[in-house]
């Protein structure tokens, strides 16, 4: 494998890596959903299947092997309390209301050709026998404690069987099968298989577009290398004219260009790589959009403060930015054609909008019939000597939306007035009176920091003093004796209060 191919593989892996942390974290949480629902499904399999056979015959196996056959308790005959004061041991007497029958519960007697039970065992069984233990239990309940053996076939051939009580308590657990025990794993399954489809295929279409924006206006014959003598971060021939930041934001260098220090243009587009990020453009949607900042040389930009924006963004603009709000104001022009309908400017003087504002930029772009032909993507331009971000103070700002690949030419006079704007800012010179309105409000703004920064100061130096007062109070405190800190703090505390009381004037009387 080559050396370009070894860097494709890197390239490769290290924008893999750079992954969104919230999608990590999604992706993630998934796998562990699945991992937590196979593993609660396989452990209810396990208790289902060992609650079947746990302690089964068990008992019923050592009985047999300490009596040889299986010992049956008989069961009691049970009477109603009435006046008699018989209270022993059952007879085999019938009475003549309740008489339990052993032949109809399914237990032989002694007499039955197959019985179990021999008359000396019953007979023991009676003389140990309480009536008192079972006196007012209903015959249901005495019925339930009597254990049957298991019933055998009669000599006629009919069968007779019951279930044990052992039997009985072991009932099998259902467990649930079929498909809806795998919604969960089948949503997270298919959850995944989108994300991952999603962000490939986002990230595809980002790489496309700004690869097609590269072609027409950075690449040979395009305006940017017309107009500047380098582009992108290298030096060599075959260094990358973008550089990507993300899955959706590519970043465009140019420098070698009377008045200007250097162009940074930075590609916003939509996050078509994260899943959640679509769903919340249905809700809320969005653009591609670009930004392009203009870097001017300290020497080659008057104090001036100007800006054009849509009519709707217009005076959020002017109150988000610190410079608008301070020097400038919305300019409206009647005497001369101006800008569209959809369109406001904001200037820091009238002088400078229709000095930068010419006929034939209106004409071609920014006028009536030019802005809806060809600066349908124009969002706001912003310049300003007083920039509050960055090492650099002035500043030519553009933002755009950016069209699909395939309309990409649509963008050419707007990408052309910034060129067009370096030049025009750089041989812009204000008129006296201008410029002295213009440094005067600047010296102003400038005395108001200063005053407030000399405030803050002022507040720093006197708590640092104050802190050094205290300390010096607590190192003396630590060297005086109690009685005397006790005298200090009454006195204190007496001058405090008779500060806090009200002033009382007195006037004589007449």
């Amino acid at each position: 494998m080559g050396r370009s191919g070894r860097g494709e593989i890197h390239r490769w892996v290290g924008s893999l890596l750079r992954f969104d942390r919230l999608s990590w974290w999604l992706v993630v949480l998934a796998v562990l959903a699945l991992l937590g629902q196979e593993i609660v499904r396989t452990s209810g399999l396990v208790v289902a299947v060992s609650a079947e056979f746990e302690g089964f015959g068990d008992e019923l196996e050592e009985i047999e092997e300490d009596l040889g056959e299986p010992f049956v308790v008989p069961p009691p005959v049970l009477k109603e309390p009435g006046f008699q004061n018989d209270r022993g041991p059952p007879s085999e007497v019938e009475d003549d209301d309740e008489t339990v029958d052993l032949k109809s519960d399914g237990i032989s007697t002694p007499s039955s050709p197959s019985g179990l039970v021999k008359d000396s065992e019953v007979k023991k069984v009676q003389e140990f026998w309480d009536e008192d233990e079972f006196e007012g239990l209903p015959e249901e309940t005495a019925e339930e404690l009597i254990v049957t053996p298991p019933r055998e076939t009669s000599p006629a051939g009919s069968k007779q069987s019951t279930p044990t009580a052992a039997a009985a308590a072991t009932k099998k657990q259902v467990v649930p099968k079929g498909p809806q025990t795998y919604y969960i794993e089948a949503v997270s399954i298919l959850f995944l298989i989108a994300y991952i489809t999603v962000y490939f295929v986002g990230r595809k279409r980002n790489e496309k577009l700004a690869l097609a924006w590269a072609a027409q206006f950075a690449c040979k014959d395009g305006v940017f290398d017309k107009n500047f003598s380098l582009l992108g971060t290298g030096d060599g021939v075959d260094s990358p004219l973008l550089m990507k930041e993300g899955q959706n934001v590519f970043k465009f260098y140019a420098s070698g260009r009377r008045y200007c220090e250097g162009l940074l243009a930075t590609m916003d587009f939509q996050s078509r790589h994260d899943l959640i990020a679509l769903i919340w453009y249905m809700i809320s949607p969005r653009k591609d959009e670009m930004t392009v900042d203009v870097f001017m040389n300290e020497d080659s930009m008057d104090s001036l403060v100007f800006a054009v924006a849509r009519r709707k963004n217009a005076k959020t603009m002017h109150k988000e930015r610190a410079d608008l709000l301070q020097y400038a104001s919305i300019i409206n022009v009647t005497n001369r054609k101006w800008l569209s309908e959809e369109l406001t400017a904001i200037s820091e003087s009238r002088e400078v909008a229709t000095d930068l504002m010419t006929d034939a930029l209106l004409e071609q772009v920014f006028g009536e019939k030019a802005f809806e032909k060809f600066a349908s993507h124009f969002i706001s331009m912003h310049f300003t000597d007083q920039s509050p971000y960055g090492a650099h103070r002035k500043v030519l700002q553009f933002k755009f939306t950016i069209p699909s690949e395939d309309r990409m030419a649509e963008m050419s006079r707007l990408i052309s007035t910034v060129t067009y704007f370096i030049d025009a800012v750089g041989r812009y010179k204000l008129s006296p009176q201008t410029r002295l309105k213009a440094e005067n409000a600047r010296a102003k703004v400038a005395q108001e920091a200063f005053k407030e920064n000399q405030g803050a100061r002022h507040e720093a130096l006197l708590r640092k003093k104050e802190e050094r007062r205290k300390a010096l109070e607590e190192a003396e405190a630590a060297k005086l004796s109690p009685e005397f800190m006790r005298k200090r703090e009454e006195k204190e505390r007496a001058r405090q209060l008779k500060k806090a009381m009200p002033k009382i004037k007195m006037t004589r009387a007449h």
